[in-house]
């Protein structure tokens, strides 16, 4: 073991190929992590914790979860220092092949747009509960006596809100003034733990139901897995940590541990903040997103969903151009094998590629009756960036590192359980998402 230990040592010393650019401080870099992965997942906490089967059970999910979520930033962080890479699919690619790497970039793609759908369904709940909000308040009359009108239906107010905001600051090639009003997100989700713990305390009376509804037996145990894709989706910020991990001006792994560590335990303190008061303040009645729980004329809840509404706007072109640049460059390359590429077809693409994702995920946006059937399928993809490709990552470092046999043995072994965790994380969240799709039809 002291020779485990030893080396262990060594390659957490080991720094990283020097590359140009920005370097980031170790606040910087904690701030960042924070900021990638605080956002609409805290919606879905509170009923992630009902559906897991109550608090405790929850939490220790959340706790032996983190275990794989810093191990998985370790792993991806050392890998770029052996490759050099500094992106997600160039480091895959690198260290495990051209063909894994391939399908690191399929996931991707499918990753974010999903996580565009779950964004649109987020800011149609909002919508819906600000229409309601603005009707009580111009005519007085209570939620329920609202008329119907197809101009005040959500959906058409999600379409328009498309057409004039969302399409415009997606369509150019660079978007990067938009960098600046990504922090909304992080305002967005610590605002929103602040006030759900507030609501708590000052709530008259506390009659949720917070029962479990199985106590022991095999659906104890699916209702606690349940959480899983909840937790992959709030806690994912591996996509970005490479980026990250590349910019650091220290760039040795055993700080970027403490990076590692620092943020996913200020991201647990927030999730299961939110999780924990949420779910102890509605019980069985919390929704799926805990801001349609509270009514239309909370202030407090509406700014919180303002909040969350601008965010979204803003980091929605943000996530269509990572996906977008993705498949053009696919497009762009194949052209190029029979004919010039001219700026006029790179713009005719960029355009169409633009108005069909936001077609789509504003069709899939408008048919999805919450945002916990979204989660359910960006957990298991989720589960690719978390557990499966950090733990193909490893074990085909070991094979080529010098390190001591005993190192690789035990580093191989971590990266196996990780993969087969993964993967596991993969079935379980498709599984029950095709499973709910079945049962509404």
């Amino acid at each position: 073991m002291e020779e485990l230990a030893r080396e262990s040592i060594s390659l957490l010393a080991k720094p990283a190929l020097d590359t140009d650019g920005p370097r980031l401080g170790s606040f910087g870099a904690i701030f960042i992590m924070l900021k990638s992965a605080l956002g609409a997942g805290l919606l879905n906490f509170p009923w992630a914790f009902d559906k897991a089967g109550g608090v405790n059970t929850a939490v220790g999910v959340e706790l032996v979860s983190l275990v794989f979520l810093i191990s998985g930033l370790v792993i991806l962080g050392y890998a770029s220092s052996i490759s050099g890479q500094n992106t997600y699919q160039d480091v895959v690619k690198e260290v495990c092949g051209p063909a894994i790497g391939q399908l690191c970039e399929i996931c991707f793609v499918f990753n974010l747009f999903m996580i565009s759908v779950a964004f649109l369904v987020v800011v149609q709940d909002q919508l819906e509960k600000l229409c309601d909000s603005l009707y009580e308040t111009i005519t007085g009359s209570a939620e329920s006596e609202m008329p119907y009108h197809w101009y005040t239906d959500q959906r058409f107010a999600l379409f328009i809100m498309c057409l004039i905001l969302i399409l415009p600051l997606s369509i150019p090639k660079e978007i990067g003034f938009q960098k600046y009003t990504s922090i909304l997100g992080t305002l967005a989700a610590t605002y929103l733990t602040v006030a759900i713990i507030v609501k708590y305390y000052t709530k008259e009376d506390h009659v949720a139901v917070i029962s479990p509804l199985y106590t022991n037996g095999i659906s104890s145990w699916a209702s606690m897995f349940s959480v899983i894709p909840t937790i992959c989706f709030g806690f994912q910020c591996h996509e970005a940590c490479i980026a990250i991990y590349s910019s650091m001006e220290n760039k040795k792994l055993s700080h970027w541990v403490i990076i590692s560590v620092v943020s996913m335990f200020f991201c647990l303190l927030i999730y299961s903040l939110t999780g924990v008061f949420g779910y102890l303040t509605f019980g069985k009645e919390v929704a799926a997103d805990i801001l349609m729980s509270y009514p239309g004329d909370d202030v407090v809840m509406i700014i919180a969903r303002l909040l969350f509404g601008i965010s979204i706007i803003t980091i929605y072109p943000i996530i269509l151009l990572l996906g977008r640049s993705v498949i053009q460059n696919l497009l762009l390359r194949c052209r190029r094998r029979y004919a010039v590429v001219t700026q006029s077809y790179e713009n005719r693409s960029r355009v169409v590629l633009t108005v069909a994702w936001i077609a789509v995920t504003l069709l899939i946006a408008i048919f999805v009756p919450d945002m916990s059937e979204v989660i359910s399928v960006i957990g298991g993809i989720s589960a690719f960036f978390i557990f499966i490709f950090p733990g193909l990552c490893l074990i085909f470092s070991m094979q080529t590192e010098p390190v001591s046999p005993r190192t690789r043995v035990v580093l191989t072994t971590w990266g196996v359980i990780t993969l087969l965790c993964g993967a596991f994380i993969f079935g379980q969240s498709t599984t029950i998402a095709i499973m709910e799709l079945f049962n509404k039809f």
